[in-house]
C-alpha cells in the first residue's frame, strides 16, 4: 500500500481523483486538501461520497509538510501555484503528479508567453516528465515529477500520434514538412473548473455552443511540443476549442488535407493499420471498427479513449476522431495511470471500470 494525498480535492479533477483512489486496492488516502473548505468535513462539499469518506476533513497544508507523510501527492491546482510549492527537498521525499500546467512545457519562455505569468521554478522543468502514459512509461517509472497532460492535449495527441510517430505524414507537400493539421475540439462545461464564473453558468451554456480562445488556447503549444518531440519535422496545429452544454467529455476531430501533388497517396486500410499497430495491446485505447466514430457518452466515467479514422478520397483528407472523458483520461484517470506506472502496479489497477451509460 502507498499513501496518497490530494491538494485541490474539492475541484472537479480533485473529486474525480478521490472517487477513483478511494477504490484503488493499493492506495490509502491520507490527505484531502482544500483552501476554500479548510477544516470542513469533505462530505459537506461532495455529498456523493457520504457513508464512504465521512471521517475525512479538508485541510489546507503546505506541500513541504505533506511530503513527509505521502508517497505520492496529486496537485489539482490552477496554473502558477504548483511551481511555487515544489522544490528539490519535496521531490526527494515524495512523487509529485501535477495535474496543472506548470511543468508541461519545457521552454519557460513559451510557458510565460501563453500563460501570462512568470514561472516560479524553471530550474525544475528539465526534471519533469510529460506523463502521456501510453508513450512515456519508461520515463514516468523513474521520476518524482510527473506533468500530467491537459485534457484537450491528451485527446488530440493520442488521436494524431500514429500519423506523427511513424513519419507517415512526411512527403505529402512540395515544400517539405507536414501538411497542415486542423483540430476542431469540443468540451463539456466541467473543463472550465468548479469555481463559479459567468461563462459557465447554466443560462450561458445551455442550448448553445461556442468557439473560444481561437488560435490562442494554452493547450496549443503543449500539443505541438509533444508531437514535434516525436517527429522529424516541425509541427504546427490550428487548434479551435468549443464549449458544449454537457457535463463532461471531449471530442476532437482532426483534419489533415494531403493536397493533390500526386507525390504520395494512402488508403483507409493503410491508415487503420497504422493505428492498430501503434495501439496494439493498449488497454485504454480502443480503435473503433471501420465506419463507427467516437461519441463522448461511450467513454463517460472511464479512462478509455475511443478513436475512429477515415480517409476522404474526394478531398484527399485524413479525418481522425477521438473521444475521452475530460475528468478521467483527461485528468484524474491518467494521473492514476501514471501513479500505477511509477509505483510498479498494474497499469489499469483501480481504472478497470467500464464507462457508465446512459
Amino acid at each position: 500500500m502507498i499513501k496518497a494525498g490530494i491538494v485541490g480535492a474539492t475541484g472537479y479533477a480533485g473529486i474525480e481523483l478521490v472517487r477513483l483512489l478511494s477504490q484503488h486496492p493499493s492506495v490509502t488516502l491520507t490527505h484531502l486538501g482544500s483552501q476554500t473548505y479548510d477544516q470542513k468535513p469533505y462530505i459537506d462539499t461532495v455529498s456523493s461520497f457520504r457513508g464512504k469518506l465521512d471521517d475525512y476533513v479538508c485541510r489546507n497544508a503546505p506541500v513541504e509538510e505533506l511530503a513527509d507523510s505521502c508517497d505520492v501527492l496529486f496537485l489539482a491546482l490552477p496554473h502558477g501555484i504548483a511551481s511555487r510549492q515544489i522544490n528539490e527537498k519535496v521531490l526527494e521525499k515524495t512523487c509529485i503528479i501535477d495535474l496543472g500546467a506548470d511543468f508541461r512545457l519545457k521552454d519557460v519562455k513559451i510557458y510565460e508567453k501563453w500563460y501570462g505569468i512568470p514561472h516560479s521554478s524553471p530550474h525544475l522543468l528539465p526534471r519533469a516528465v510529460y506523463g502521456l502514459s501510453e508513450f512515456e512509461r519508461s520515463s514516468v517509472s523513474k521520476t518524482n515529477l510527473i506533468a500530467n497532460p491537459g485534457c484537450y492535449t491528451t485527446c488530440s495527441i493520442l488521436t494524431l500520434a500514429p500519423l506523427i510517430r511513424t513519419g507517415f505524414l512526411s512527403g505529402f507537400t512540395d515544400s517539405g514538412g507536414y501538411p497542415p493539421i486542423l483540430i476542431d475540439a469540443k468540451s463539456g462545461v466541467s473543463g472550465a473548473g468548479r469555481k463559479a464564473g459567468t461563462a459557465s453558468h447554466y443560462c450561458e451554456t445551455n442550448e448553445s455552443i461556442k468557439a473560444y480562445k481561437i488560435a490562442s488556447h494554452r493547450h496549443t503549444p503543449e500539443i505541438e511540443q509533444y508531437l514535434e518531440m516525436n517527429s522529424d519535422e516541425p509541427v504546427r496545429v490550428q487548434f479551435t476549442p468549443h464549449l458544449v452544454p454537457m457535463n463532461r467529455g471531449i471530442l476532437c476531430t482532426a483534419y489533415i488535407p494531403l493536397g493533390h501533388t500526386g507525390k504520395k497517396t494512402t488508403s483507409l486500410d493503410e491508415l487503420r493499420g497504422l493505428y492498430l499497430e501503434t495501439y496494439d495491446n493498449e488497454f485504454f485505447v480502443r480503435i473503433l471498427p471501420e465506419g463507427i466514430f467516437p461519441e463522448t457518452r461511450w467513454v463517460k466515467g472511464s479512462n478509455y479513449i475511443d478513436i475512429g479514422i477515415f480517409f476522404d478520397e474526394r478531398t484527399n483528407t485524413i479525418i481522425a476522431v477521438g473521444a475521452i472523458d475530460n475528468l478521467v483520461k483527461g485528468a484524474a484517470g491518467q494521473a492514476i495511470q501514471n501513479m500505477n506506472i511509477r509505483f510498479g502496479f498494474e497499469e489499469n489497477e483501480g481504472l478497470r471500470s467500464l464507462p457508465c451509460f446512459p
